[in-house]
């Protein structure tokens, strides 16, 4: 061995979220809209998932179109430009094509190049992991503003037969900027998988094209099984989020759960024994079940709304196909 010594870069304290931007689908969908194809009604569709109306794109809007307008807003909210993201992490599971990665394609409409970029896939759960790893990265040295999308265009993957998930969802993006801090403006995260993966995914494989199925892939899922997994040990990951952050329940302002269904996240509420001062998103009353996207536009409509400010403490969680999940408390920017 030469015995020379690595160099490792310097490591910082503390990160925060400096901005965040959300694009919604331009259609307004209504239960009426959604509701003929499964024998449903407006009533019923609001009883059990307290949606009224869904945002979807057009058919021409990519979601390449959608991510890039979310990421423009939230780099404009952090008072940066493209050119100052080194680091783009993009979470979704409706961008069809395996390569290049639809993060490199959004770097390079920002500006961005030649910033690291990377996509994954946690469905429901993948903006709080790209909150995760953004914020190992700054801390690390090792990037220093990491732009994270959470973007989805769910009515390519929906059967309007489909009773399970199709009429739950929406077309969205939400960006958010993180970068240094002098204070700790993102917590510990928790979080992991719980190995069923069966109760929500695709109705069969790409493969299965090949072999001679004619029928596009499309969502299912299991809903007893996600709502009583959700509501009892996703409250559970929760609460951990909260300890591990150094706080409890009466230091929340904000509460902002993946937007699954509404009845998930009332029984959220009542099993954290969140105080009645806490703020929470609701956006899917409007905009659905948008996956990847739904935290950071949830977040994005409360602030813009006046309904949240910055430096409240906000608790967000997402969990979903997988099942996967992941939780951490942050300071709104």
């Amino acid at each position: 061995m030469s015995g020379a010594t690595l160099r490792q870069t310097p490591v910082r304290p503390y990160t925060r979220i400096l901005g965040i931007g959300g694009v919604r689908g331009d259609n307004v969908v209504t239960n009426e809209d959604v509701a003929g194809p499964i024998n449903s009604s407006d009533e019923w569709i609001r009883q059990r998932t307290g949606i009224i109306t869904r945002r979807r794109a057009d058919p021409e809007t990519s979601l390449i179109d959608l991510a890039t307008g979310a990421a423009q807003e939230a780099i404009a909210a952090a008072g940066l430009q493209g050119s100052d993201i080194d680091t783009v992490i993009l979470s979704t599971v409706t961008y069809f094509e395996q390569t290049p990665a639809a993060s490199a394609v959004i770097a390079d409409r920002i500006g961005a190049m030649p910033a690291a970029a990377y996509d994954i896939s946690a469905a429901c759960a993948g903006y709080c992991y790209g909150i995760a790893q953004a914020d190992a990265l700054v801390r690390s040295g090792q990037a220093t503003h990491v732009l994270v999308v959470g973007a989805e265009k769910m009515s390519d993957f929906i059967d309007p037969t489909d009773r399970t998930i199709s009429f739950l969802l929406g077309d969205g993006a939400g960006a958010a900027v993180i970068g240094p801090a002098d204070f700790p403006g993102i917590g510990p995260t928790i979080w992991g998988s719980a190995g069923q993966g069966g109760a929500i995914g695709q109705t069969h494989s790409w493969l299965a094209l090949k072999s001679g199925e004619t029928t596009f892939p499309t969502l299912r899922q299991d809903g007893q099984t996600v709502f009583k997994w959700a509501v009892w040990q996703m409250a559970q990951v929760a609460q951990q989020a909260i300890e591990a952050a150094g706080l409890t329940p009466e230091d929340i302002d904000v509460f902002v759960p993946h937007q699954a269904n509404m009845r998930i996240i009332d029984q959220m509420i009542k099993t954290l024994k969140l105080p009645t001062h806490v703020v929470v998103g609701r956006d899917i009353a409007d905009t659905g079940n948008t996956s990847a996207a739904s935290i950071p536009l949830a977040t994005e409509r409360l602030l813009r709304e006046g309904q949240a400010k910055s430096g409240d403490i906000c608790l967000q969680i997402g969990f979903g196909a997988g099942l996967v999940f992941a939780a951490q408390v942050v300071v709104l920017p």
